[in-house]
C-alpha cells in the first residue's frame, strides 16, 4: 500500500475510530484478509466468511504486526469501524490508485476479462511488462470483488504496470470492478460457454464482459480478439482506439502456431502495418517465430493478447521473442506439468474448466499421444445449467473422437462424460467412471503405466487439483521401491481466509 494513516483511511471509508486508534497509525505494508499472512506495518480487513470470522482474528493480526484493522463491529485493538468492510476496501483502492496516478509517475492500468485464459495471460503480460519497470500482477485468480482491490493495494509508489484480471458471474459485475480500477487498457479474450446455468445464455456473457471496455478513456486502448465474433463486436462499446489480434486480418496477426513433440506451442507473429503505442511512439512491420514453454495451442493464443498488450505499452517485437520463450506461469493448476516417477507425465489443468477449456486441454493430451499413452482423468464442469448433460456428454465424445487413450470419468456429475464415451462407438473397456474423489487415487496407480500422460481436469470445486501432488508422490514411491507398473492389457493410440479474493467467476 501507499503509506496512509488512520485518519486518512477513516476519512476515505467514512469509518470511524475505535480500539485505541489514535488516527496516527501509519499502514505502510499490505492489505491483508489471512491474519496469517499479516507482518509489520499491515492493514488487516476482519471479514465474516463461511469458516470463520475475521474478527476473532484481529489480535492475532494487531501481534503479528498489524498496526489497523478494517472491523464492521467494535473490537479492542486499533480499527477503522466501517458498516461494510467490501465496500470500504473498494473505497480505499480506489482512494490509493487514484493517489498514484496523480503523482505523476505515468501508471497504467491494464483489465484482462474472458471466459478462459484470463489467469495465464495475466501470467505472460506480468512478465513481459516487468522488463519495462515494476509490473504488479499476483500470482492466481484475484478477479472478484475482493481480490480486485486487494490487488490494487499492492501499490508503491514506484509502481509502472498494476494488470488486473476480472470476473464475472451477472452484469454489472465487471462494471463494478472498473469502477473500482479504471483500466488504461482493457484486453477481452473470448466469450465462451463458461457460467451459462448464472448467467442464461452467451449473449448475456458478451453483454456482462464488454463493460470492460465501456470503461475505457478515450485515450485508453481496447484490445480485442479479432477471431471471436462476439468480442470483435465490442468495438462499438468504446470510444478508445481499438487493436486486434488473430489469424486473419488483425493489427497483431498468428502467422502460424504449431506444437512440438511435448506438446509445447511454437507461434509465429507477425505485424503487417505500424501499430501505434499509447504514447504515439510506432512499432514497426515484422515477423518473429518464438518457442513458448507453454503446453497447448490455446496457451500461444493466451501469449499473443498478451503480446498486443505489451506492444501497445512499449515492448517491441524484439522483446517479445527475446522474453517469452523463457516464461512459465506464476500460477498453478493452470496446464501445469509435472514429470512424476517411471516418466509419467501428470497435466494438472483442474484449477477451472468449462466446455471450451476442456476441448483445448483434451487437444493437447491428444498431440501427446503421438509419443505416449494419454490417460484423461476429467471431473464435472459447475455451474453449466440446463445444458450441463448435453455438454458433459459431448465432452466424453470428444475423448473418444481424439483417439485418447483411456478416459477416467471422476464423480456423479461426470458419469455423462463416461456415458458419451461409450455412446461413441469406439471405447469399450477404455472408458470407465470412479464414483468419488477418494476412490480416483488408488484406481489411478492401477492403471497408469511408466511414460503415461495424464490430464486431470475439472471445476475448482469438483477437486481434481488436489488429485497431483500425491500421485506424483505415489507414483514416484513406486519408482524408488522398484515395483514398476502392473501389467495391464491396453489398445496402444497416437486455518482458511474468512473470506477469498479467487471467487472463480467466469
Amino acid at each position: 500500500m501507499l503509506a496512509t494513516t488512520a485518519h486518512q483511511i477513516a476519512r476515505i471509508t467514512g469509518g470511524r475510530l475505535v480500539g485505541g486508534a489514535t488516527g496516527e497509525e501509519q499502514v505502510t505494508g499490505a492489505a491483508r484478509i489471512d491474519s496469517r499472512l499479516v507482518g509489520t506495518g499491515d492493514l488487516f480487513a476482519a471479514f465474516t466468511g463461511e469458516s470463520t470470522d475475521g474478527h476473532l482474528h484481529v489480535p492475532g493480526a494487531h501481534a503479528a504486526g498489524a498496526v489497523l484493522s478494517l472491523v464492521s463491529r467494535e473490537v479492542e485493538q486499533p480499527a477503522v469501524l466501517v458498516p461494510d468492510v467490501e465496500a470500504a476496501l473498494s473505497a480505499l483502492a480506489t482512494a490509493q490508485l487514484e493517489q498514484a496516478r496523480s503523482a505523476g509517475t505515468g501508471l497504467q492500468v491494464i483489465a484482462i476479462t474472458g471466459s478462459a485464459g484470463k489467469t495465464g495471460t495475466k501470467d505472460l503480460l506480468g512478465a513481459l511488462l516487468s522488463d519495462l519497470g515494476e509490473t504488479i500482477a499476483p500470482a492466481g485468480s484475484l478477479n472478484n470483488e475482493l481480490g480486485v482491490p486487494l490487488t490494487v493495494l499492492g501499490l508503491t509508489e514506484s509502481t509502472r504496470f498494476l494488470v488486473l484480471e476480472m470476473g464475472a458471474r451477472g452484469i454489472g459485475h465487471i462494471a463494478h470492478l472498473t469502477a473500482i480500477a479504471r483500466p488504461d487498457v482493457a484486453l477481452v479474450l473470448n466469450v465462451g460457454s463458461a457460467h451459462l446455468g448464472e448467467f442464461g445464455g452467451i449473449e448475456a456473457i458478451a453483454q456482462a464482459k464488454g463493460e470492460i471496455v465501456e470503461a475505457l478513456a478515450p485515450g485508453g486502448r481496447a484490445v480485442l480478439n479479432g477471431d471471436d465474433a462476439r468480442v470483435a463486436r465490442m468495438a462499438e462499446r468504446t470510444s478508445a482506439p481499438v487493436l486486434t489480434w488473430g489469424h486473419g486480418e488483425a493489427d497483431v496477426r498468428v502467422a502460424d502456431v504449431r506444437l512440438d513433440g511435448d506438446a509445447r506451442a511454437v507461434l509465429t507473429l507477425a505485424l503487417d502495418r505500424p501499430l501505434e503505442r499509447l504514447d504515439g511512439s510506432i512499432v514497426e512491420p515484422g515477423e518473429r517465430e518464438i518457442p513458448l514453454d507453454l503446453l497447448g495451442e490455446h496457451q500461444a493464443l493466451n501469449a499473443v493478447a498478451a503480446a498486443t498488450a505489451a506492444l501497445a505499452l512499449g515492448l517491441d517485437l524484439d522483446a517479445l521473442a527475446r522474453i517469452l520463450p523463457g516464461v512459465r506461469l506464476a500460477s498453478t493448476q493452470r496446464m501445469e506439468t509435472i514429470h512424476a516417477g517411471e516418466d509419467v507425465l501428470i497435466i494438472n489443468d483442474a484449477y477451472n474448466a468449462n466446455p471450451d477449456s476442456m476441448r483445448q486441454a483434451l487437444k493437447t493430451l491428444a498431440h501427446l499421444g503421438e509419443t505416449r499413452r494419454t490417460i484423461a482423468v476429467l471431473g464435472e464442469m459447475l455451474e453449466l445449467g440446463p445444458d450441463s448433460l448435453r455438454l458433459h456428454d459431448e465432452t466424453g465424445r470428444l475423448a473418444v473422437r481424439l483417439n485418447i487413450s483411456h478416459l477416467v470419468a471422476v464423480g456423479p456429475g461426470a458419469l455423462a462424460m463416461h456415458r458419451g464415451a461409450c455412446l461413441e462407438g469406439s471405447f469399450g473397456e477404455e472408458s470407465e467412471h470412479v464414483p468419488s474423489l477418494e476412490d480416483a487415487l488408488p484406481r489411478l496407480l492401477e492403471l497408469i503405466e511408466p511414460g503415461d500422460a495424464v490430464l486431470l481436469k475439472s471445476s475448482r470445486d469438483a477437486g481434481l487439483r488436489t488429485l497431483a501432488e500425491p500421485l506424483a508422490a505415489a507414483l514416484l514411491g513406486r519408482a524408488d521401491d522398484g515395483q514398476g507398473a502392473p501389467s495391464m492389457a491396453h489398445s496402444e493410440s497416437g486455518q482458511r481466509p474468512a473470506a477469498s479474493p479467487t471467487g472463480d467467476p467466469a
